[in-house]
C-alpha cells in the first residue's frame, strides 16, 4: 500500500521515533537530513538503525530520509530488514539515483535481502531538479515523487502567497511526470503550520484533486487530517461502484450512470476504479 500520511520524525530523537507508531501515520520518515544537526547525525544513524532493529510497529511502514552529501555513511547505517525506503533530499540530477541503486543492491546482498526490496523516493528541491523530473523519474528504484517546496521557492526567488498558488506548475510537473513513469501518484510537501487544521485540510483536499496521492506532515496533530482527506468516502465508493459497474455493462461503450448525472467512458471508469483501490488498500 501506498501511504497516505508520511510523518517526518528527527532521527536523533529516540523517544519521538519510539512514539511514532503510535500516530496513525501510515508511514515514518526518519529523518537524517534537515532536521538534524550536523554535529548529531552520527548519533542520528544509530538511532535509526536501533529503531529499524527494534521493529517499528504494525502496518507502518518504516522510511529514512538520508542526505545526497552523506548518501553512503546514511545508506550504510540503515539498509536492514523493515526498512521500505529511502528517501533522498535534494535530487537534482538521476545519476544520484543510478549510484544509490548500486549501492543499495550491494548492502541488500550483504545484508541478506531480496534484491530490489528497499525503494527510493526522490525529493526534487531546485530549478535544476525540477527540469531533469522526467529523468529522475525513471531512475531505478523510484516508487514515488516529492517535491522540496521551501528550497525550491528560494531557488526560484518565488514567495509563495497563503494559497500557494505559484507552486501549482511544479506541482503539475510532479504529478504528470509521475503519470508518465508510471509511478504511484507523487506525495505532497509538509507545512509548518501544523495547528491552523482547517488550512491544512483545505489546502490537502486541492493536492488531491490535482493528482497527489499523499502528503507529508511535520506534527502528529496532522496525520489524522491527512488520512481522512487521502480516503475515499462512503459516498465517493459507492458512485465509483455504480460507475464501475455500468461501464462493465455496457461491454466497453458509453453510457450513462443513473443517479450520478455522468456519461461514463473507459477513463471515468478508470477513475472509479482508481477510488476503489484506494478505498480496498
Amino acid at each position: 500500500m501506498v501511504p497516505r500520511s508520511w510523518l517526518y520524525v528527527p532521527g536523533h530523537s529516540p523517544r519521538m521515533l519510539a512514539k511514532a507508531a503510535g500516530t496513525g501515520a501510515d508511514a515514518i520518515i526518519a529523518d537524517l537530513e534537515d532536521a538534524v544537526p550536523p554535529a548529531e547525525r552520527p548519533a542520528a544513524r544509530t538511532a535509526v538503525a536501533d529503531w529499524l532493529d527494534t521493529g517499528v510497529g504494525h502496518d507502518v511502514a518504516a522510511w529514512v530520509r538520508v542526505s545526497p552529501d552523506a548518501l553512503d555513511e546514511d545508506v550504510a547505517a540503515v539498509v536492514r530488514p523493515g526498512l521500505a525506503g529511502v528517501v533522498v533530499a535534494k535530487v537534482d540530477d538521476p545519476a544520484l539515483l543510478t549510484r544509490l541503486d548500486a549501492l543499495l543492491a550491494a548492502l541488500e546482498t550483504e545484508r541478506g535481502l531480496p534484491r530490489g526490496a528497499i525503494a527510493v523516493s526522490p525529493r526534487v528541491e531546485s530549478a535544476r531538479g525540477l527540469r531533469r523530473i522526467d529523468a529522475v523519474a525513471a531512475a531505478p528504484r523510484v516508487l514515488l515523487l516529492g517535491l522540496g517546496e521551501a528550497d525550491l521557492s528560494a531557488d526560484l526567488g518565488m514567495r509563495p502567497g497563503p494559497d500557494g498558488l505559484e507552486l501549482l506548475p511544479a506541482r503539475f510537473e510532479a504529478v504528470a511526470a509521475s503519470a508518465a513513469a508510471g509511478l504511484a501518484p507523487p506525495v505532497g510537501p509538509a507545512t509548518v503550520d501544523y495547528r491552523d487544521l482547517e488550512k491544512l485540510r483545505t489546502s490537502t483536499a486541492a493536492l488531491r484533486r490535482l493528482g497527489f496521492g499523499g502528503r507529508t506532515a511535520i506534527h502528529p496533530a496532522q496525520v489524522a487530517v491527512i488520512n481522512e482527506v487521502f480516503t475515499p468516502t462512503a459516498d465517493e465508493v459507492a458512485t465509483a461502484e455504480r460507475i464501475v459497474a455500468a461501464y462493465a455493462a455496457g461491454d466497453g461503450g458509453a453510457v450513462a450512470v443513473a443517479g450520478t448525472g455522468t456519461m461514463v467512458d473507459e477513463a471515468v471508469a478508470r477513475s472509479a476504479r482508481a477510488v476503489l483501490d484506494r478505498a480496498r488498500r
